[in-house]
């Protein structure tokens, strides 16, 4: 799905179904040198399960036009901008890493647009190493090696999805390779790590949050350790699930990522009336 967010062409995946904004909405934000795909089983379950779906990619990411922003407070008023290019008034926000910080920011920002928070491997402060700023800005391709490294746990798929014989670690760093390539912008991973080393915002956002919260966290994480949450947890009154994955956990614990997903959205708050929307 094609919107015009910004007065630039954005794009969101559906999750295999046309977008109803009538429907309670469901807008899935990827991580740094990610694209919408990360989503695919998530968004397709929503999708097929009574809700709207908008999997976005970010500015200068993949499908939606460039210039990549460079804070995070500048994705969420992005992210804001797409609901109302889409006719959404309120969404569950759900965000991975990079996109978790943008899903809190935006609903701090908008507190009654946002009808619950999933926060997806998250962490804050999300600090990246100087080293590996550097690397991500003099040698992107040697960073991309390592943080995919870095963000599997294991070396193989589980058998049931995406199904036997799938590497994980070859299709995380072909997807990373395929963002940072599709635009022609050299300096995308260092931006995105950039933006989220930046921000310092979450403690202000998160005494803004009027929604329920949920924070599903991977257990060998080494990115955004489980350990560093607990503030955050405590200052949104969170419910937290800890699946067994690395920081790639959409894809190495699919299944219980998605529990923990059904879980949060029972919990969202119920979506306005259509007489409730403002006009």
């Amino acid at each position: 799905m094609k919107l015009t967010v910004q007065g630039r062409e954005a794009y969101a995946y559906t999750g295999g179904k046309p977008f109803d904004p009538a429907l309670p909405t469901v807008v899935f934000i990827h991580g740094a040198l990610n694209d919408h795909g990360v989503w695919t089983l998530l968004a397709r379950w929503c999708a097929h399960h009574g809700h709207g779906v908008l999997a976005v990619d970010l500015p200068g990411h993949m499908r939606s036009a460039g210039p990549a922003l460079t804070r995070v407070e500048d994705m969420a008023d992005w992210v804001l901008a797409l609901l109302d290019a889409a006719g959404v008034s309120s969404a569950v926000l759900v965000g991975h890493s990079m996109g978790s910080l943008i899903a809190l920011e935006a609903a701090g920002r908008a507190p009654g647009r946002c009808r619950a928070l999933v926060m997806v491997g998250t962490a804050y402060p999300m600090k990246v190493s100087p080293a590996l700023l550097e690397m991500s800005q003099r040698d992107p391709l040697a960073a991309i090696d390592l943080v995919t490294q870095l963000s599997f746990s294991t070396l193989a798929a589980k058998p049931g999805y995406p199904g036997p014989g799938v590497w994980l670690r070859g299709g995380g760093r072909a997807l990373s390779r395929l963002v940072l390539g599709h635009q022609d912008d050299a300096a995308l991973f260092h931006t995105d790590f950039a933006a989220c080393n930046a921000y310092a915002g979450a403690e202000e956002a998160a005494a803004r949050v009027t929604s329920p919260a949920t924070l599903i966290l991977g257990s060998r994480d080494v990115m955004t350790p489980a350990k560093a949450t607990a503030g955050l947890a405590q200052a949104l009154k969170a419910q937290v699930h800890t699946v067994e994955a690395g920081h790639a956990l959409m894809a190495e614990a699919p299944d219980a990522v998605l529990n923990a997903l059904r879980s949060a959205l029972a919990r969202a708050v119920a979506p306005p009336t259509r007489q409730e929307c403002p006009a």
